[in-house]
């Protein structure tokens, strides 16, 4: 996670943000459904960031945010900005008020999340001119009002007798605020491709659909249950119909969402409606970046569309999108441990995924970089076939507790394959 705000800026901040709910912050609310139309469930609702404090010397808003005010109904927050390539180097923080019982949160961190995910660099996604730089989603439950604040971190460099320059804050900032809609309940787990029949969209050098046809390997385990697409209410209106498919899978990311752990495996499928949302309508991407999303209970859900059997390309690992898949636990698992039946199933469907590839889920494979914060562009890496999204990227992600656990996960896959 990045580093908070100290507690005397924090009181500050609060100070400067805390104004009566009548009085106008001057951010009108803007909507990001164009695509989808508004036939289509669930909303997002866009409120522009205003300026709280600016750098003495160079007068750069180094403080952005917004006071205390009414919303429309919400249950999962996020910040984006314009540049997709910029990075936010400081604090976000949001105070959220509950529906159901008008109380007010304490302040929450949402992970700056930066560039780690998101497509590849050179790929027909990232080069869309769609594509947006974003917090992590954090979810928060039905709420109906909000505060937030975005504070520049200080520059490592500075006098520290001096009052400490700030780093400006990336243009464009905006409280995206997204109500998942409703959804019928969840529906049988079916063995049938969700998204079978649609036309594919080959990202370049990438295989297409009819090349990715698994081919029967030695080992193999059996398929987990996977909740459809349309188990967990995604609706297809909202993403773009291309569908992009790499050349095979050799690896799976494991991720956390950092969307928090303040959910019920019940409003699991509400939570992934409410990043499919925001990764769709706020970040601007085709589609929900994860191939795949385990929730705490250990359900496995299908994520991006385009067939769970087929090697969809996702937008998960920035820079390792090619030939792996991602799967993200949903929750925040720096400090927290992931209950026995999350790493179950990231055994489970691990074991599956890659065996359909002839994947030795301890074995190691080489990837070849699209280009990170990690390894340049065509870098050949050797890495776990197994791997948190950390090894691929400086990132804290998929969380301390969770990354420990995937020696064991890894081990688990391997016997649910047959091997030794």
């Amino acid at each position: 996670m990045r580093a908070f705000l100290s507690s005397s800026i924090g009181v500050a901040c609060a100070a400067a943000l805390v104004l009566p709910l009548s009085v106008s912050s001057g951010a009108a609310a803007a909507p990001r459904d164009a695509r989808a139309g508004s036939s289509v469930p669930g909303s997002t609702e866009s409120l522009p960031l205003v300026p709280l404090g600016s750098e003495r010397s160079s007068g750069v808003a180094t403080e952005q945010g917004l006071a205390q005010r009414d919303v429309q109904p919400f249950s999962l927050v996020g910040v984006v900005w314009d540049d997709a390539d910029a990075e936010l180097n400081g604090s976000v923080q949001v105070r959220n008020r509950s529906a159901a019982t008008g109380t007010w949160s304490g302040w929450q961190d949402l992970e700056t999340h930066n560039a780690e995910h998101g497509a590849d660099l050179g790929t027909s996604e990232r080069d869309s001119g769609t594509v947006r730089g974003s917090t992590a989603p954090l979810w928060v439950g039905a709420s109906d009002g909000v505060q937030v604040r975005v504070q520049g971190h200080d520059h490592p460099d500075t006098d520290p007798q001096t009052r400490p320059a700030r780093a400006p804050l990336p243009s464009g900032l905006s409280l995206e605020l997204v109500d998942p809609g409703e959804a019928p309940e969840q529906l049988p787990v079916t063995q049938a491709d969700a998204s079978r029949g649609q036309t594919a969209d080959a990202e370049p050098g990438s295989g297409s659909a009819a090349d990715a046809v698994p081919v029967a390997k030695p080992y193999k385990a059996p398929r987990p249950k996977i909740i459809s697409r349309k188990g967990w209410g995604a609706n297809e209106k909202l993403r773009e119909r291309q569908l992009g498919y790499t050349k095979t899978v050799k690896a799976a990311f494991v991720h956390h969402s950092a969307t928090g752990n303040n959910y019920t495996c019940k409003q699991a499928p509400s939570v992934i409606r409410g990043i499919y949302r925001y990764h769709v309508t706020s970040s601007g991407w085709r589609d929900i970046g994860y191939n795949f999303a385990i929730d705490k209970c250990g359900n496995i859900y299908e994520g991006r569309a385009g067939g769970v059997t087929k090697p969809v390309m996702g937008a998960h690992t920035l820079g390792f999108n090619t030939n792996s898949t991602g799967i993200a636990v949903l929750g925040s698992y720096s400090t927290t441990n992931p209950p026995a039946a999350v790493t179950t199933a990231v055994a489970k469907l691990a074991a599956w995924k890659l065996g359909l590839h002839g994947i030795n889920p301890k074995g190691k494979v080489t990837l070849t970089s699209g280009g990170g914060n990690k390894y340049k562009k065509g870098r050949k890496v050797s890495m776990n076939a197994i791997s948190g999204h950390r090894d691929g990227f400086v990132t804290d992600c998929p969380g301390n507790k969770l990354y420990s656990k995937l020696g064991a996960v890894r081990v688990s896959a391997a016997k649910y394959q047959g091997r030794s």
